[in-house]
């Protein structure tokens, strides 16, 4: 059996650990930090959303970048295993909740990582905390006329060289730095010739131009529409909740439809936000509505006509751009001022300045480039007997689950192809 070395106690590493040592094999776990899942505690604010319970097609749907890649790892660990393996194997029952969202029925994260730990424990697994990888150490691979290398150890912070068979890199990414993702995972592959993708942050809040959006923070909408539109192309559309900040806008839809525009302004490419404040109904539906609406406050002024149709904090911004006097008397509008209204309602337009940072972001999105690694196994192309999982990879997934499993379907599918 082989010696293993994980660089990573997070989601990714522990179920590499999982995978290798139920194979057979010794394996190690380095940890920078002075507990495992630091990340995973921060999950679903504290809650952890394990994975998602959907169909297959449905998670594959909602990777964001490279779903064909992840077949294998998913099939290998399907998020039905990943439910079962915590509710028999580490004794953390699981529920389902709206949208097959997967939380432990604690609701507490802490669970997740206490039920992990002690799986960890009963395989024998080596854990070394406060123990921060500076290096993979390689060699010539003595047999091949390639010149191919593979992996023969690590060098630690200190210094000391610690000798393996085989090293899997699950560092995270560059999101939540608090919790040591710093980016040394991506170091690592380059220092071994991988390519490294564009970092970016992803599933993050974003920068509007608007100086008006200050007045709106706070303010939450459910059950609106909103595109991401470039060039006056639809990037991006989805239907549900966001919320209005002091620097821009947030919320689920809002960080869903980030992960696919980062690349957009990371370019300088102009990105507008286009809210249907009520998608339910037609444009011609919503006339009539605020014609009724109308009817009823005939002799008052436009400033004063709104009250049942939008939220109090957007009225004064609506009647600013809508161009129309506040103090018009409601029963002098205009058909074209009344219909300009109208399009204003179904296409409130936010203008992205850029993403908030990296600290703020849910997820990197970017890594090592999915065509330097082995689908089957996790395997680097180039280096022998090193192997990546989790967000370190160039895969990345939208909020619901998604992404924890790419990190246990990568980890496990990269621990139980290690080599004995």
């Amino acid at each position: 059996m082989s010696n293993v070395i994980i660089i990573g106690g997070g989601a990714a590493g522990m179920m590499a650990a999982i995978g290798a040592a139920t194979c057979g094999h010794e394996v190690h776990i380095f940890e920078k930090n002075e507990k495992l899942g630091k990340k995973i505690y921060i999950t679903g604010k504290g809650r952890c959303n394990v994975t998602n319970a959907s169909d297959m097609d449905v998670l594959l749907k909602n990777i964001v970048t490279n779903p064909k890649f992840m077949y294998s790892a998913l099939y290998t660990l399907s998020n039905d295993t990943v439910i079962q393996m915590f509710n028999e194997d580490m004794n953390v029952p699981i529920k389902i909740e709206r949208g097959n969202r997967a939380f432990p029925v604690s609701d507490k994260s802490s669970d997740i990582i206490m039920g992990l730990t002690r799986r960890l424990r009963e395989l024998g697994v080596n854990i070394h905390l406060g123990e921060e990888v500076k290096d993979i150490i390689t060699e010539n691979v003595t047999d091949d006329t390639q010149g191919k290398k593979r992996v023969s150890g690590i060098k630690l912070k200190d210094g000391e060289i610690i000798k393996c068979d085989s090293v899997i890199i699950a560092t995270g990414g560059y999101s939540y730095q608090t919790t040591g993702s710093n980016g040394d995972g991506y170091r690592f592959a380059k220092n071994t010739g991988h390519n490294v993708t564009d970092i970016l942050p992803a599933l993050v809040p974003l920068n509007a131009k608007e100086e008006y959006i200050k007045d709106l923070q706070g303010l939450s909408l459910k059950n609106v529409e909103v595109s991401f539109v470039c060039k006056n192309k639809k990037i991006y559309s989805e239907f549900g909740e966001m919320l209005f900040t002091h620097f821009g806008v947030s919320g689920p839809i809002i960080l869903s439809g980030s992960s696919y525009v980062s690349k957009y302004i990371k370019r300088g490419e102009q990105i507008s936000i286009n809210i249907d404040l009520k998608p339910a109904l037609s444009e011609s539906e919503l006339d009539d509505r605020i014609l009724r609406d109308f009817a009823e406050v005939i002799n008052k002024d436009f400033a004063n006509s709104l009250n049942k149709l939008l939220p109090t904090k957007m009225i004064p911004i609506i009647i600013a751009l809508s161009g129309i006097e506040p103090h018009k008397k409601v029963n002098e509008i205009t058909k074209e001022e009344r219909l300009g209204l109208v399009r204003l309602i179904k296409q409130f337009t936010v203008n992205v300045a850029s993403t908030r940072s990296f600290n703020e972001a849910i997820i990197t999105q970017g890594g090592v480039s999915v065509k330097d690694v082995n689908p089957g196994t996790m395997e680097s192309k180039h280096i022998d007997n090193l192997y990546f999982a989790g967000e370190v990879l160039d895969v990345d997934a939208l909020t619901g689950g998604y992404n924890l499993q790419i990190a246990w379907s990568t980890g496990y599918l990269a621990g139980i192809s290690v080599k004995s």
